[in-house]
């Protein structure tokens, strides 16, 4: 998926045009890096995840990097933060790409404030995670803004959330906001549930707001002071604005709920890494609204870390 011409006005500047973090001198760091982990050999349903980094940079000049800071002041992003790319993992699925994949990504965290991987399927949060904690594994937290729980056996994008568990993270420290009805087994539910995973339904989002769910989320994923890693699988998202989104149901959240979950978990400093997954450029509308929306998110997240500072 390519960007059709887009006029020009040197009034009205793009965004997107980020460097390479290779421009990066050896003592330097940024404040956002991004990198593309293009997983989708395992995942359950036939997709073509690995097309969707690219077509999320390329739709990020569709818009402006001007936003309504968290004071309310006009901030510009490109003005307000140092964002680089460091380009897409080769082949992420096989077993030396994964531990290529937690390398890298480990690597970046010590040249940026918080990392933002574009997946791939759901399989990419794991290494987006593991190399995001490093050595905080035994503190560290997960929040994850999914329709689904992840917990399923063997490996695939059904299982991140029950591999994070298994390499060391603890189940007491894990939220997921969004679980929706008709999308879980019974079974998976009460895995969640012996674990200690907080769950949070849409409904109960739908209920109390969104400010208020990822305060709680933040609070219970940061309990022991360690870094927390978000998963944004855009599935959670109702199909109307999701249609790329092979598990995308009816009612899910809205454009407005996911952006707003986004910038406001990247405002916490606890946050080190945050992941968009489950998005098949392929499969999008002609309009390309879910490429659209993920694009938004990646600027959301940018604003909600320039909001710390």
């Amino acid at each position: 998926m390519s960007t059709p011409q887009l006029s020009h006005d040197p009034l009205w500047p793009r965004t997107g045009a980020w460097p390479s973090v290779a421009t990066l001198a050896a003592d330097e760091t940024a404040d956002l890096a991004i990198i593309g982990i293009p997983t989708w050999r395992t995942s359950l349903s036939a997709t073509q995840a690995h097309t969707t980094p690219d077509a999320i940079r390329d739709a990020l000049p569709r818009y402006a990097g001007h936003v309504r800071g968290a004071n309310g002041a006009s901030l510009v992003l490109d003005e307000a933060l140092r964002i680089v790319d460091a380009g897409n993992i080769t082949e992420p699925d096989a077993p030396s790409g994964e531990a290529n994949a937690i390398a890298t990504v480990a690597d970046l965290a010590t040249r940026a404030r918080l990392i933002v991987a574009l997946g791939g399927d759901n399989a990419a949060t794991v290494p987006a995670a593991l190399g995001a904690y490093g050595s905080d594994l035994a503190t560290a937290g997960l929040i994850t803004f999914d329709a689904h729980h992840d917990l399923r056996d063997g490996t695939s994008n059904g299982s991140p959330v029950r591999r994070l568990v298994e390499a060391g993270l603890d189940g007491s420290r894990i939220v997921q906001i969004g679980i929706a009805d008709f999308a879980n087994s019974i079974e998976y539910t009460q895995r969640a549930n012996e674990l200690g995973i907080t769950i949070i339904h849409r409904d109960d989002v739908a209920e109390r707001g969104m400010a208020n769910v990822v305060a709680e989320a933040l609070s219970i994923a940061g309990a022991a002071g360690g870094p927390i890693h978000v998963d944004i699988d855009v599935d959670v998202c109702d199909r109307s604005i999701a249609p790329a989104c092979p598990a995308s149901l009816p009612g899910g959240f809205s454009a407005h709920e996911l952006l707003s979950a986004a910038r406001l978990v990247a405002r916490d400093a606890r946050v080190r890494s945050v992941d968009l997954t489950e998005i098949d450029a392929t499969t999008d509308a002609p309009d390309g609204r879910t490429i659209r929306l993920a694009a938004l998110l990646v600027l959301q997240i940018a604003a909600g870390l320039a909001d710390r500072t």
